[in-house]
């Protein structure tokens, strides 16, 4: 009945519409009875507050709850704490992760996340880590770091350092697309699209687009669900389209697929996806296009000739690694290597997933990105192939602590959903987010005002990249590039300082894994590589 009655007038809006009655009542009495002149006062103020609400372009939170949304203002001025435990508590909140959403809205706004009193964490604390400095610093004029990937390719990218993570459209509403791509245009960052592909909102501002493709291969399909070269050169060799990335699997249910279902499929995601619309939308578990790890190369390599000579990689979470290792020799029998590879960390998040695979899945970033670091420096490939990485990456520490274990370059997605508003509310799989960034209700995702998020994304990217070359500089270094473990210190459960050179790397030497004697690598090499075969992607016997 209250889903019924909020499709004819959304609830949300009750305490709006009971202003004006009361207004209009407020009204009548004091004509009629010559009384009720306060009431008239108090309920037009309020009135005057909702319109102002609806009409206002910068708090989401006031345009879907009009009068009401100031309850949540107002007790975070009254007292932080109210904000930090109650406001916006979840489930899997921490202090840190508070802290995380803080110092990003406050960037996004453009404000100067400068803090009083020192450091808000407990430094003599187990796991607590920081970065040395040094003492002569450098002086660099821009913050504006970038790589070159695919720079054998015939269209080489630029990449900055930092970039939006995948995220689909149909997941995320229009208007956050469009304010993401908007903020990525002007700060000449890249936008990835997820597997939902490229939508018209992705086309609208013209910002740079890596379009991920993932098992349904949409965008790019058959009526039959199987891969369409026709359809994939048509959107690949797009100006606008700068790198393909092949999605083998996200940290946040990596193996698992997904359904999307008919009625959540309209018009514009069919449009997209290529789909029918109302019809179930599926992503298998594993791809048709290829099922052995040598054919995968080859399909790498004919999605970089059909989209011109733009930089192919492949993302994924990292499962087996016999099944890594598999990749590997694939690329040394081949010589077929992918311009750059994504190491999507099992804390990543999603809109919708079971919870064992959210909580119990898949590797965590940290130990999947030096697996594929070292394991690439041990085949003699690592100079050849880019290394991105994405799984709550937020701080600029965050960026520089990842390029110190490997990283060429980072993506965060939930950090730019916290610049376009997004407060945790947990109504992702609902349609009712309460910001307008996860639904594709029409009336919720008006709240958000597309040129003031994409102002906040930008700020965002800026203000980020701004503190990175900070830590740079302190460190006297020229590039985020040069930071190694070593920079990177961390407390230990038993009070000792170690760099994170000596607690979570064992470099592999240029070419170890080439060498018949593996006695002198860790275990994981010594027992799952000479098992792994190009030719499958499940172990061959012993």
């Amino acid at each position: 009945m209250l889903k019924f009655l909020d499709s004819i007038f959304p609830v949300r809006f009750m305490p709006l519409a009971a202003c004006g009655f009361g207004l209009l009542l407020s009204l009548f009495a004091l004509v009629v009875f010559g009384s009720g002149g306060l009431w008239l006062v108090l309920f037009a103020g309020l009135l005057a507050t909702g319109v102002y609400d609806l009409r206002q372009n910068k708090r989401s939170i006031l345009r879907n709850y009009p009068i009401i949304g100031h309850l949540r203002f107002i007790l975070e001025f009254i007292r932080p704490e109210i904000r930090q435990y109650f406001i916006e508590s979840d489930s899997e909140a921490t202090p840190f992760s508070r802290a995380q959403r803080s110092l990003v809205y406050q960037r996004a706004k453009g404000e100067s996340d400068k803090r009083p009193f020192g450091t808000q964490l407990a430094v003599y604390s187990e796991g607590y880590e920081w970065m040395n400095h040094s003492m002569a610093p450098t002086q660099l004029a821009s913050h504006d770091f970038r790589i070159t990937i695919g720079p054998d390719t015939a269209q080489p990218y630029q990449a900055s350092v930092f970039n939006i993570s995948a995220m689909s459209f149909g997941a995320l509403s229009a208007n956050a697309i469009l304010a993401l791509n908007a903020g990525a245009k002007r700060g000449g960052f890249a936008h990835d699209t997820g597997e939902g592909s490229i939508s018209v909102h992705h086309r609208v501002h013209g910002g740079d687009l890596t379009w991920e493709i993932g098992s349904g291969y949409f965008g790019c399909r058959n009526d039959d669900g199987t891969f369409s070269a026709e359809r994939f050169t048509a959107n690949a060799c797009e100006p606008q389209v700068k790198m393909i990335e092949l999605k083998l699997s996200q940290g946040a249910k990596p193996g698992h697929g997904g359904v999307l279902p008919g009625p959540k499929v309209t018009v514009e995601i069919a449009d997209a996806r290529g789909v029918p619309v109302g019809v179930d939308c599926v992503s298998p578990a594993s791809h048709s296009a290829f099922s052995t790890p040598v054919e995968m190369m080859h399909f790498i390599a004919r999605l970089r000739e059909l989209s011109g000579g733009k930089p192919t990689g492949f993302k994924l979470c990292i499962g087996h690694p016999w099944e890594w290792f598999a990749l590997v020799k694939a690329m040394l029998e081949t010589g077929i290597t992918p311009d750059f590879i994504v190491v999507d960390g099992a804390e990543g998040g999603t809109g919708a997933a079971p919870l064992e695979f959210t909580d119990h899945v898949g590797s965590p970033m940290q130990e999947g990105l030096l697996l594929v670091h070292n394991t690439l420096r041990g085949a003699g490939l690592r100079e050849k192939i880019k290394l991105g990485c994405a799984g709550k990456v937020v701080s600029a520490f965050d960026i520089a602590r990842l390029m110190a274990l490997g990283a060429d370059w980072c993506n965060s997605a939930r950090g730019f959903m916290f610049a376009l508003g997004c407060i945790q509310a947990q109504h992702c799989h609902t349609g009712a987010c309460p910001t307008g960034v996860t639904t594709q209700d029409p009336l919720r995702q008006q709240s958000l005002v597309v040129t003031d998020k994409a102002e906040r994304v930008f700020n965002f990217h800026q203000l980020t990249l701004d503190a990175l070359k900070e830590l740079v500089q302190a460190a006297g270094l020229a590039h985020p590039q040069d930071i190694t473990a070593h920079h990177i210190v961390r407390r230990t459960a038993d009070g000792q300082v170690r760099s994170l050179a000596h607690l979570v790397t064992t470099e592999l030497q240029h070419g170890a894994l080439l060498h018949d004697d593996l006695s002198a690598l860790p275990m994981i090499y010594q027992r799952n590589w000479p098992l792994a075969s190009g030719q499958r992607f499940t172990l061959q016997a012993a």
